[in-house]
């Protein structure tokens, strides 16, 4: 067995037992947040056979542990349930939110990539001077934006007073300008800055110096010896970048009114609908894995010293 393959079979491994602490930790949130779903779901004036009756039909009547494996075991023949309040299979509530989160996310990390590694290339190349130090304030400025902030301040300008785009909801392209911009901007900020300091990293390291010396010229050296090595960290940050991006749309999807995962994610939890909220946070948790492994195999092929650490 090769080491890239050790290296694989081990994240997965890793993969798995992370995915399993979620489930445990996704269930035990649920279990001790107030309140009661039946109870929010039936009102005061159901009678309490009827309540009892409820709690039977939907399991909740049975201990918290036999709970647990009870939906754990449905997950894994892929059934996560039904909805308490709409009673909607949560797997096809599911499929009709995740491309509308997936649209969302995917296009604000790849406009965020686009912009902010090649800022942070000339911002490390230009160090010290006037685009270098205009940029560090602008990132810093967006990276301190509440993004509800930033996604109320799009909507009056560009939507309210302009009209320039759809105010709420998806009707077409137009409708995911800012909604992405909202999200990726303030995600921007940090990558231009991990960009920055990792071209400034590489460009104090002796190969660059002896390929200096050489007399190669300075676009090949910065492409070929400081972007190249550079943009390891970059490029697997990309990829752990996703899942945060994901978690992250659900304040900017409840501001413009976006049909994803987020804002069913916020109505669930305001009416205590648990296999909905567990559903929908466990899928979270699997996208993490599955990006988090992502990166570390991309990284292990990128840079063979991760494979022998």
């Amino acid at each position: 067995m090769s080491g890239m393959t050790r290296y694989i079979i081990k994240r997965l491994l890793i993969g798995v037992l992370v995915v399993l602490c979620v489930s445990i930790l996704i269930f035990v949130i649920m279990q001790a947040m107030p309140g009661d779903p039946i109870d929010l779901l039936a009102g005061s004036r159901t009678p309490p056979e009827k309540i009892a009756e409820m709690k039977v039909r939907w399991g909740l009547d049975k201990p918290a542990i036999i709970q647990y494996f009870y939906w754990l075991g449905n997950i894994l023949r892929g059934d996560f349930g039904t909805s308490i309040t709409t009673k909607q299979e949560v797997v096809y509530l599911i499929k009709q939110r995740l491309p509308y989160t997936l649209m969302l996310t995917g296009a604000a990390i790849i406009f965020e990539y686009l912009l902010a590694v090649p800022l942070g290339l000339f911002a490390a190349v230009k160090k010290d001077r006037l685009f270098d130090k205009s940029m560090t304030v602008v990132m810093v400025v967006l990276w301190s934006m509440p993004a509800f902030w930033l996604g109320i301040l799009f909507m009056i300008e560009f939507a309210i007073r302009h009209s320039f785009f759809p105010i709420s909801g998806y009707s077409g392209v137009r409708s995911l300008i800012l909604p992405m911009l909202t999200l990726a901007l303030p995600a921007m900020a940090q990558t231009f800055r991990l960009t920055r300091s990792e071209v400034l990293d590489v460009m104090e390291e002796k190969h660059v110096e002896t390929a200096y010396a050489k007399g190669i010229s300075d676009r090949k050296i910065l492409f070929k010896h400081i972007l190249r090595n550079a943009l390891i960290p970059v490029t697997v940050t990309f990829f752990l970048g996703l899942p945060w991006l994901i978690g992250g749309s659900v304040v900017v999807e409840n501001v413009f009114a976006w049909p994803g995962m987020g804002q069913l994610l916020w109505k669930c939890i305001a009416h205590q609908d648990f296999p909905v909220v567990q559903a929908i946070v466990f899928v979270i948790a699997i996208l993490t894995v599955i990006c988090n492994l992502i990166g570390d195999i991309v990284a292990g092929f990128l840079d063979p010293r991760i494979r022998l650490e």
